[in-house]
């Protein structure tokens, strides 16, 4: 969608903020409605993931009832209701978010140490008596997390119910309706491998598992696969849909109207045959006794699992197609390398015009950013939305991780201070995401150039590894962190997360943090995961420098016996304002690779800079790209 340039005289005064009329906080109200829902059907607890059908990190409208019921607008977080209280369970990233937003709601915070933490679990164990229900929507509730929550209940004699939705009319009158965007082919032009090729991939690993059928239901796996794409997810080129594979079938669930006639002629011919949505239950329950299925634990939710047909063997393994997309293609490499080459661009475009705006004195705020750095990206070629909200957090709403600036609530740039902004667009030629922090309004202290160069520094660790193929990529993790440790500095969050080819900012399987290594979790050639350590002074600000890293093969060894090695190629483009290093810190090597890294920025972009109209971005290319001066 087209994000047009906001001016900064546009955005709400302060002053007329604090002259708006204070409302009435909408959650009590709500959570009245549930318990007297929670009476009716004779439940004492109801659970609300941050989940839809298809366990989506950002959530359709319809599926967003944890946010709706209690006013915290963070994308995870477990919300739990009794009938005497209300309990949200989140972890670091968002715990100032929370405890603002949560404010007079009546809803206490319960700070856990990560996102996969199941601390909701055992709340619930340990806070209901014997007896008691539980109630969840199993349509919702991921198997491998409802498998856990029975077991910890039924060790305390707590029933589990998972047939009911309690998010009806009466409880929420305006529950949105499922979002009827269209589905289109992601061509030729952007991906070398056809769906033929993609569903015959995964069929062959199918039968090594020995399975007749596999069902697809987490939303970029099934794009992935059918090289289609979608727009019922904000930031996500998805759409909501089941996939059902057999040796030699393949249905396609998806909403009534949402593929036109020549795209599912399409489809046809390669095989693939199109129901309604709302049939992927009853095509489980529909499966010959001598099937056996192929599920992913993590990708699937209960209530489908439930409706598997009696005697049908059920196999659990991670998607193929997970470890498949996550492996970019040498096509996919290529066109995404050009993505970030006019993503660079933009930002260098916007920052020119920023910077040129703060000299001469005109106002930006928080908003402003976000407006203009959007409005860069939009005119691109390929362009089709954000890859996510963007962060632009000054001073110490920068050290809010998941910081996002609203028209009632953010900060003009007003004094000398940081400003930590990230943001990533999605191209039909690849998904992007870049965190840099600023210098605004003077020179920088002693304090933020020391911390500025430790993250630097952690970043620069990451990206200059050699590893073993086949390397977890927690076991990388410590390298990021290693320059901050020193100074006895962390962060909560993790290191890296995969990224999506024109699909989700945040892919698995891998991931670099301080997770529990899991096979899948290895690193491979052409995999992309982002490189993003940080540090946040509360009250302060927060510095966060994040790359986009390609894996890639190394030579071959001249020992052989230790097997291949792997290497990082950073694939972002944009200068790091060296105004904000401190050069003592740096060893000599750590210097020669950030003026490497520039003088690769300066040659990629500078060609897409050579318009009358660039002049101003070219000038600014040039400058923030010079060797760091050494002491």
């Amino acid at each position: 969608m087209t994000h047009p340039a906001l001016p900064a005289t546009a955005v709400p005064s302060p002053d007329d903020r604090e002259a708006a009329p204070a409302q009435a906080h909408p959650v009590p109200a709500r959570l009245l409605r549930v318990r007297a829902a929670l009476a009716r059907c004779g439940a004492q607890a109801l659970l609300v993931p941050s989940a839809d059908p298809h366990l989506s990190e950002y959530l359709p409208l319809r599926w967003q009832g944890r946010a709706w019921l209690s006013g915290f607008t963070g994308s995870m977080g477990t919300l739990v209701v009794t009938t005497d209280r209300a309990v949200l369970f989140a972890d670091s990233r968002y715990w100032e978010q929370a405890e603002t937003q949560l404010a007079g709601s009546g809803i206490a915070l319960e700070k856990i140490p990560t996102g996969a933490a199941t601390h909701h679990i055992t709340w619930l164990a340990r806070e209901l008596p014997a007896g008691s229900t539980v109630a969840v929507d199993g349509q919702v509730l991921g198997l491998a997390g409802g498998q856990a929550l029975r077991r910890a209940l039924q060790a305390r004699d707590i029933t589990l119910r998972t047939d009911l939705d309690l998010f009806d009319a009466t409880v929420w009158p305006d529950r949105p309706d499922l979002p009827a965007a269209p589905v289109y082919e992601h061509t030729a032009t952007w991906t070398d491998r056809s769906r033929a090729d993609r569903l015959a991939t995964v069929r062959a690993a199918m039968a090594a598992h020995g399975a007749s059928h596999h069902l697809v239901s987490t939303l970029d796996d099934v794009a992935w696969i059918t090289n289609l794409r979608g727009a019922d997810v904000t930031f996500n080129p998805v759409f909501l849909a089941h996939l059902l594979l057999s040796a030699r079938e393949a249905t396609l669930f998806v909403g009534a109207g949402k593929i036109d006639a020549a795209l599912a002629a399409a489809l046809a011919a390669d095989g693939l045959r199109l129901a309604d949505y709302a049939q992927a239950g009853d095509a489980l329950a529909a499966l010959p006794a001598t099937s056996t299925l192929l599920v992913d634990p993590r990708r699937i939710t209960w209530g489908l699992r439930e409706r598997v047909a009696e005697g049908v063997a059920v196999v659990e393994a991670i998607n193929p197609s997970t470890l498949e997309k996550s492996r970019k293609t040498a096509h996919e490499q290529a066109c995404l390398r050009e993505a970030m080459a006019h993503d660079g661009a933009a930002m260098c475009r916007f920052y020119a015009r920023f910077e040129a705006d703060l000299a001469a004195g005109v106002r930006h705020s928080e908003l402003s950013v976000d407006e203009h750095l959007s409005a860069e990206r939009a005119k691109l070629p390929g362009y089709r939305d954000l890859s996510f909200d963007t962060i632009a957090g000054y001073q110490a709403n920068g050290a809010l991780p998941h910081y996002r600036a609203e028209p009632h609530a953010f900060r003009w740039l007003d004094g000398a201070g940081l400003l930590l902004i990230d943001s990533g667009g999605q191209y039909l030629g690849g998904t992007t995401d870049i965190t840099r922090v600023w210098p605004i309004g003077g020179a920088p202290t002693a304090a933020q150039r020391r911390d500025y160069t430790r993250v630097l520094q952690g970043m620069m660790n990451l990206s200059r590894a050699v590893f073993p193929e086949g390397t977890p990529g927690p076991m990388l993790d410590a390298l990021a962190r290693a320059p901050l440790w020193a100074d006895g500095l962390d962060y909560g969050h993790g290191t890296g997360h995969g990224v999506g080819y024109f699909l989700n900012v945040h892919e698995g399987p891998q991931s670099i943090s301080k997770t529990v290594p899991e096979p899948q979790m290895a690193l491979r050639a052409g995999m992309v995961t982002s490189n993003e350590p940080g540090l946040y002074r509360p009250g302060q600000w927060g510095i966060r420098i994040e790359n986009l890293l390609l894996t890639v093969p190394q030579p071959t060894p001249e020992d052989e016996r230790f097997g291949a090695m792997l290497a990082f190629e950073t694939l972002t483009l944009c200068p790091i304002d060296t105004r904000l290093v401190e050069p003592t810190l740096l060893r000599p090597d750590e210097t020669a690779w950030l003026d490497a890294y520039h003088a690769t920025v300066r040659e990629r972009l500078a060609p897409l800079l050579q318009a009358p109209a660039d002049a101003a971005a070219l000038a600014w290319l040039d400058a923030r790209t010079q060797p760091l001066d050494r002491p």
